[in-house]
């Protein structure tokens, strides 16, 4: 019998022959709703979500499924728990976007350093100020990496050949896997980073992580980057630590809440606080969103589907 597969979401057009060159029989479907999905998932083995779709208990209860694959890295719409109780697989492609997140996090840095997005502003506002746009040398700092996965390490490669510090802390390394940085004790991470980036996944522990009490732990003027997850950094923690300097700028690809909207007081309060201040620049949640990193996440997907369908 044919392995059957429920693609849920809009992947690049690749995902259809990549499947059929492991013998996987799919249907694509990426306008299907929550409920529709409830009533079908039982005639498949497999289930392809990235961003939109929940996998929770009450989704899989019915189902047959040997694996559930998330096209991108994070997996924080998994309910890692209800997979495990019904033997399912977890699949994802943090290797597919790597290389983009850490390039991303890069293109932040420097615009942030040499006042890039307010040099242009305010040359288009018919305003030329050199002096009030001096850049920093990325060279002179030191650049901390909380956490040393695929994108810290990715970042950490990226900025080799700037001549910085790199220093890391992963609580689950006892060495890198490279010699791009130096991995320290978090005591150490604290005293010596002078621009700090974010590259953890979104999980119970790590949720509001960045909160005023942790940068606090830092020393003044610190830089601030998230391409991690929004859920990290409550945005009122944020916008306290701008105004008591101890961040002196921040690059936010991801937000508390990204759908602006829905933003309930609180957060629209900070968020307009953090705009205000001048000292922010947002991306709206796009660090691994290239053209090359949204057909490589499929290649990558594909090859751990087939991977696993291998292991029988």
């Amino acid at each position: 019998m044919a392995f059957r597969c429920l693609i849920v979401d809009v992947l690049h057009e690749s995902i259809g022959s990549l499947l059929e060159s492991i013998n996987v029989e799919y249907d694509y479907r990426p306008d299907i709703t929550r409920a529709e999905i409830k009533e079908v998932i039982v005639n498949y083995d497999g289930l392809i979500i990235r961003s939109k779709t929940t996998v929770d208990e009450e989704l899989i209860n019915s189902s047959q499924l040997k694996f559930v694959a998330r096209a991108g890295a994070g997996i924080d719409n998994l309910d890692k728990g209800a997979l495990a109780k019904h033997g399912i697989e977890i699949i994802n492609a943090p290797e597919g976007n790597r290389d983009a997140v850490g390039e991303h996090t890069i293109g932040l840095l420097l615009s942030l350093l040499h006042n890039l997005s307010q040099g242009h502003n305010q040359i288009i506002a018919g305003k030329w100020d050199r002096e009030g746009n001096r850049g920093t040398e990325l060279g002179s700092l030191t650049v901390g990496i909380f956490g040393y996965g695929n994108t810290g390490s990715a970042f950490a490669r990226k900025l080799s050949g700037f001549g910085c510090r790199v220093i890391a802390y992963d609580k689950y390394l006892a060495n890198l896997p490279d010699n791009n940085a130096e991995l320290v004790d978090l005591a150490t991470f604290y005293k010596e980073t002078g621009v700090l980036s974010l590259h953890i996944p979104l999980t119970n522990e790590t949720r509001y992580l960045a909160s005023t009490d942790f940068f606090n732990k830092f020393k003044d003027e610190l830089i601030f980057l998230n391409t991690s997850r929004g859920e990290i950094a409550p945005l009122d923690n944020l916008l306290q630590a701008i105004k008591t300097n101890k961040l002196r700028m921040a690059g936010l690809d991801v937000l508390e809440c990204e759908k602006l909207s829905a933003m309930n007081e609180q957060q629209t309060k900070a968020f307009k606080g953090l705009v205000a201040s001048g000292k922010v620049l947002f991306t709206p949640h796009v660090a691994g969103w290239t053209s090359e990193s949204y057909q490589r996440i499929n290649a990558v997907l594909v090859e751990k589907i087939g991977a696993f369908l291998d292991r029988g």
